[in-house]
């Protein structure tokens, strides 16, 4: 194969079969799917629902080390270890997230995996899809809408302007929306007051489409969304808003799950889609639930690394959806160990075993992270045509003595072929029924114990530190009844720390608490760590700046 062609050139030259015959592979009759054209669907959940009986197949996470410019492919691998297992006769499908417009037009690019081992029809996945997450701020903004209507008209709840929490999304990187003041220009326009956007994949609306399990759950999850207080400190929810049932309406048919195949013609789904580090990171569990009931095997990733992804995959979503891993795979290169390790970008084509071996302790802390929910695990490397076999016996050997293979995987040039034994070796994990996961933390310990907990065991922080005002409202969130809910903590991505610079793994840090917002829908807390914003901004050059038509009208620059 030649591992030099684009990935959009890849995807239009992949052989690609109707959607109702991959939906057939896994049992899908044609008439429970809702065509959106011939090769993406939405699965009908009243079909869904004649699967409940069925047992569970083996659910495996992809997960990874911290992220670097130099890349570790874990949604590549992801989609590789499902075409992997298929290769070696499992029935096996991949749960991924849904791009959002943010990255692919910012500086990530897109999400449907890469070089022979993508989902296609990768130019739509990264562009609008079915619309799903255009659903998803529509609701969002219709409730913004409402809050600021109702105040309007007299304000019969007493909502307290200056206490009003929910804001506004988009699904664009803009920076200049993170703080503004609304209804300017006098009394036909409202009442000013400050707010501010999030970008839509950080909204708790996408938190609860992707935690809900079936309509009647996503509307009562949407009417218990908190959207601000009264002057005297009592909660104002959606449902008195009476706001829940038109959002629920705006959401129904995105709620279904998204049908597509792999370049192998393997079953994909692809829904919802939280960033993980400032959401939950994780596919919808309506999504993971098909895939299993369908399928022997399930992969699905959870975002950036192990520290992130990982522990909200299982503290928040296996939690709350009840389920239990079988496996796990740490995915990483050689070049994002030598930037762990020192090498400055410009310098990791040079072969460097030694840089390989310092940044390896990133590697070894989030095995040790995966294993502390008690999941089996095995390091993927993610090969490049410039790794050496030096480097790479370098990371077999040591990581060989914490007591974990390392397998070599060439998916993204290869395609199934190249992640064979990756996939041999997943399958001895999950059947061997090693795996006895346990959550981090229990459901009574306290709010902020929870936030310690997770900066002390997963990040290797000497403490978590917050104002006496955070604290404050932890503790009047526990009186309120909300003391059971997990924590999903937004947290830079680059680091194991609050400080994205400081890389391998840094010692002796705190994890500071900047502020703390309750999700009473997606029924956790979030707590916002350092700098980490809940809108992005663009890079100097954003990746929009090279993305257009050709000549002939088809897409160019996304990748």
């Amino acid at each position: 194969m030649n591992s030099q062609k684009p990935d959009i050139e890849i995807a239009r030259e992949a052989s690609v079969r109707p959607i109702t015959e991959v939906g057939a592979a896994l049992g899908i009759p044609a008439s429970a799917l809702h065509q959106y054209g011939p090769l993406k669907a939405k699965v009908g959940l009243d079909y869904l629902e004649t699967l409940q009986d069925r047992a569970h197949g083996k659910l495996v996470l992809v997960t990874a080390i911290t992220p670097t410019p130099a890349g570790e492919g874990k949604t590549t691998a992801t989609v590789g270890l499902g075409d992997g297992l298929n290769r070696i006769g499992k029935k096996a499908a991949i749960c991924i997230r849904e791009p959002s417009l943010g990255p692919c037009f910012g500086i990530k690019g897109g999400a449907a995996g890469g070089g022979y081992a993508q989902v296609v029809p990768m130019e739509d996945i990264n562009l609008h899809f079915t619309g799903d997450i255009h659903a998803i701020t529509s609701a969002h903004n219709l409730m913004s809408a409402l809050i600021d209507n109702h105040i309007h008209w007299g304000n019969d709840l007493a909502i307290d302007a200056r206490r009003v929490a929910w804001r506004r999304v988009l699904d664009i990187n803009d920076r200049a929306l993170r703080h503004v003041v609304v209804s300017l220009g006098g009394p036909a326009d409202g009442f000013p007051r400050e707010t501010g956007f999030d970008i839509s994949v950080a909204s708790e609306v996408m938190a609860i489409f992707c935690l809900a399990t079936s309509l009647e759950d996503l509307e009562r999850r949407l009417g218990n969304i908190v959207i601000g207080t009264t002057s005297d400190g009592a909660a104002v929810t959606v449902r008195d808003l009476s706001g829940d049932g038109a959002m629920a309406v705006l959401l129904k048919d995105a709620l279904m799950p998204n049908l597509v195949q792999t370049l192998e013609n393997n079953p994909a789904f692809v829904h919802g889609g939280p960033f993980a580090n400032i959401a939950h990171g994780c596919n919808s569990v309506i999504a993971t639930d098909a895939a299993l009931r369908l399928a022997d095997y399930a992969v699905t990733e959870a975002g950036f690394g192990a520290d992130l992804g990982a522990e909200k995959f299982f503290d928040i979503k296996c939690r709350k959806a009840g389920l239990e891993p079988a496996a796990a795979v740490v995915v990483a290169t050689v070049r994002a160990l030598k930037m762990h390790g020192g090498v400055a970008s410009e310098n990791l084509a040079v072969e460097n075993t030694e840089a390989v071996a310092n940044g390896l302790d990133n590697l070894r802390r989030h095995i040790a992270n995966v294993e502390k929910f008690g999941v089996p695990v095995v390091v993927a490397i993610n090969r490049f045509t410039a790794d050496t076999d030096a480097e790479v016996d370098v990371i077999k050997q040591e990581i060989a003595r914490e007591g974990i293979e390392v397998i070599e995987c060439t998916h993204w040039s290869d395609g199934s072929a190249g992640i064979e034994e990756l996939a041999h070796k997943v399958v001895e994990l999950a059947e061997s029924g090693s795996a006895a996961f346990e959550l981090l933390y229990p459901d009574e310990a306290g709010l902020f114990e929870k936030i310690d907990t997770i900066s002390r065991e997963i990040y290797g922080a000497s403490e978590a530190i917050a104002d006496k005002s955070v604290r404050d409202r932890l503790r009047q969130w526990e009186a309120e009844g909300f003391g059971h809910f997990p924590v999903c903590m937004a947290k830079t991505q680059f680091s194991f720390s609050t400080d994205p610079n400081l890389k391998g793994v840094p010692r002796y840090h705190v994890v500071p608490i900047r502020d703390v917002r309750l999700s009473a829908g997606a029924e956790f807390v979030v707590a916002i760590c350092g700098q980490i914003m809940t809108l992005p901004g663009l890079p100097k050059v954003p990746a929009a700046n090279n993305i257009g038509l050709d000549k002939n009208g088809l897409v160019e620059g996304l990748f």
